[in-house]
């Protein structure tokens, strides 16, 4: 195991030439990038920054995040991921929690740091560099420095910050190469924010594996499909966002997506019908994972052996990877195809938590507790049902969301949807239902609850169904369920 610094500087000696990274009409070799790396470790140690820094990084995608990153780990800093979607408060919130000594970003992102951080030097991504008048000190191949801080998901409480070293993101890497048959001679596309834990992934993973990536500075399903079509992509990641894109796209057709090994479906379980129709559409195929900002790679579909691929599983534990699951309420390890927590054993595990108060009641006995429901196969497929804090329990029954809008997504009206739990005096708590419908679409509530009704048990029916002109969801396409439910009754129309 190396750092990640030192399998950028090995892919350069070894393939310097070879492109390594396109941007719009741009394109980097691995020698570039090590390069610009080198520029930016110089830039960051004048600033102040040395080994054990925090660098709080905000910034939507581009090339300098990537050269950014780099040079920060060279010096021995780890790197803080911001989205440059947060708002002044969640951006606040995050430097709070891990105390930047630096920051960066674009031009917002360096703006919405410097207001929250009066105090700590702030570059802009877009500075000139310093002339590389000296080179900082190397600080070695020490793989248990922390090398990125992500933040999770926040759906249950306020975001916590999740830090991996050099060592669990380096096993994350070689996971994550196996599990997607990753070579040099691959190229994909990132279009997710790099702030998120695939989108950063993706980038680290591709230097180890010398494949090719084009960044896009935001999401655009045409550029995309464009992408994928002319410059002969060989697999795509999708979040659940894209896949209901390219299903309701009107000219998916006309993309030749060919080239495409599979498209990879992660974040959340795979909305079967939803897959169905792009690969009905297009031909292309799904890989279904699944991972955690904790354990980057915990499942996938077998990827060698495409016959066996499945839309109804997360896959087979990763290699090196443990999987086992747990009754929620007594701790007692379960067995095959009892319903419980997912919990995870892996050395791609996160080194902690901040605030570390957090730390201890994310693992037990050395396994780190998902939060996510789910059951295991005799022969190891992993089943996920829904998330721990999100169950809807109704008259004493646990009810999963996902499953009621796996019914919904499959209905030829509904474009997106989003199901969650409401207190109820009779009930407990009243099961509602945020639906997107497909542009011309017309269709009632009580026929999209006679549709589940038609299907699931009785005290699963759906109470109330309120229309919405979207689904708010993370870029890793989580739908922010706890969201709609704050904004329930006023916002929604009750």
């Amino acid at each position: 195991m190396h750092t990640l610094t030192r399998v950028l500087r090995e892919r350069a000696v070894s393939d310097g030439e070879r492109v390594a990274l396109d941007f719009e009409d741009r394109s980097f070799t691995f020698g570039d990038v090590q390069t610009q790396a080198d520029q930016w470790a110089t830039a960051l140690a004048v600033a102040g920054a040395h080994r054990g820094s925090r660098i709080a990084l905000m910034s939507a995608n581009r090339p300098e995040f990537v050269f950014a990153l780099y040079g920060a780990l060279q010096l021995g800093a780890s790197i803080v991921m911001v989205s440059p979607a947060w708002k002044s408060a969640e951006v606040h919130h995050a430097c709070e929690v891990v105390g930047p000594d630096l920051a960066l970003g674009d031009d917002a992102g360096s703006a919405a740091l410097a207001e929250v951080l009066p105090s700590t030097p702030v570059l802009r991504l877009d500075d000139p560099l310093p002339p590389q008048s000296y080179a900082p000190a190397p600080v070695g191949d020490d793989v248990d420095l922390d090398a990125i801080l992500v933040f999770s998901s926040g759906t249950t409480g306020l975001p916590k910050a999740v830090r991996h070293t050099h060592r669990s993101m380096g096993h994350a890497v070689e996971h994550w190469i196996a599990v997607l048959g990753l070579t040099e001679h691959d190229r994909f596309q990132i279009a997710t924010p790099p702030v998120h834990i695939l989108g950063l992934l993706n980038i680290v993973t591709a230097v180890k594996a010398g494949a090719r990536v084009r960044l896009h500075p935001r999401f655009d399903l045409d550029a995309s499909l464009r992408a994928i079509a002319e410059e002969r992509m060989t697999l795509e990641m999708a979040v659940a966002p894209i896949a209901l894109g390219m299903a309701n796209h009107p000219h998916l057709e006309d993309f030749d997506l060919s080239s495409l090994r599979y498209i990879m479906w992660g974040a959340t379980p795979v909305a079967e019908e939803v897959a169905r129709t792009v690969t009905r559409r297009s031909g292309a195929r799904w890989l279904p994972a699944y991972g955690t900002s904790e354990v980057p790679v915990i499942a996938a579909n077998p990827v060698q052996t495409p016959d066996r691929w499945r839309l109804d599983s997360a896959g087979l534990a990763a290699p090196g990877v443990k999987l086992r699951i747990v009754d929620p309420h007594t701790g007692v390890v379960l067995d095959p195809g009892a319903t419980g927590e997912i919990q995870v054993s892996s050395p791609s595990a996160m080194a902690g938590y901040l605030p570390d108060s957090e730390t201890a009641a994310a693992f037990s006995d050395g396994w780190y507790r998902t939060g996510d429901i789910g059951w295991l196969e005799p022969e190891g497929w992993l089943h996920i049902t829904d998330r721990l804090k999100e169950m809807i329990k109704v008259r004493g029954f646990q009810v999963a969301p996902a499953e009621i809008e796996a019914i919904l997504h499959a209905d030829p009206r509904v474009r997106d949807c989003a199901v969650f739990g409401v207190e109820d005096a009779e009930l407990g708590e009243a099961i509602v239902a945020a639906v997107a419908l497909i542009d011309g679409a017309s269709v009632t509530g009580e026929e999209l609850q006679s549709v589940v009704a038609d299907q699931l048990a009785g005290y699963k029916k759906i109470r109330h169904v309120v229309f919405v002109d979207e689904i708010p969801r993370l870029p890793s396409g989580k739908a922010l369920r706890r969201q709609l439910k704050e904004r329930w009754p006023g916002g929604l129309g009750a």
